[in-house]
C-alpha cells in the first residue's frame, strides 16, 4: 500500500474465491476490493472504523457507479487507487480504479460513502477530527 498527496494504492491479488466459473473476476467482487482499499487508506490515514462503530458512527455506501473495462483472472496481482474526488460535511466520493501490473485499466467506480449514526442509520457530520485526516489525506 502507498499513499502520495491524493492518491491511495493497494495490492490485490486475485484468488480462486474471487473469480466465476469462467475463470475472470465476478464483476461483485471490484467491490470488495473496492472497499479493502478504503478501509486500508482509511487506516493509513490513523481512522480506525472499529473505533468509530464503538461511538456508534459508520461509514456506509449510498452510491456506486463502476465501468468495467477489462476482465482480471485468477492469480492476477492487481492494484487498487483511491482517491478522494470530493468531501463535504457528511459525505465523500472516492474515484477507484483497479490496474493490473502492466498498469492496464480493469474496472473503475465513482463510490460515494455517507456518515451515519448507526443506531437510527441517520445521516451525521464526518467527526471535525476524521474530516481534518481526510482533508489532509485527499
Amino acid at each position: 500500500m502507498v499513499m502520495s498527496e491524493t492518491i491511495f494504492t493497494f495490492p490485490v491479488r486475485v484468488y480462486y474465491e474471487d473469480t466465476d466459473a469462467g475463470g475472470i473476476v465476478y464483476y461483485a467482487n471490484y467491490l470488495k476490493f473496492f472497499e479493502r482499499a478504503r478501509t486500508e487508506w482509511l487506516r493509513a490515514l490513523g481512522v480506525e472504523q472499529d473505533l468509530l462503530l464503538s461511538k456508534n458512527i459508520a461509514f456506509v455506501v449510498t452510491q456506486v457507479l463502476m465501468d468495467y473495462k477489462k476482465p482480471a483472472k485468477f492469480n492476477d496481482l492487481l492494484t487498487v487507487s483511491s482517491q478522494i474526488s470530493t468531501l463535504k460535511q457528511v459525505s465523500m466520493v472516492f474515484a477507484q480504479n483497479v490496474y493490473n501490473s502492466n498498469g492496464e485499466l480493469h474496472c473503475s467506480a465513482q463510490i460515494k460513502v455517507a456518515c451515519v449514526e448507526v443506531q437510527e442509520m441517520k445521516a451525521r457530520a464526518i467527526p471535525a477530527e476524521v474530516l481534518e485526516v481526510l482533508k489532509r489525506g485527499r
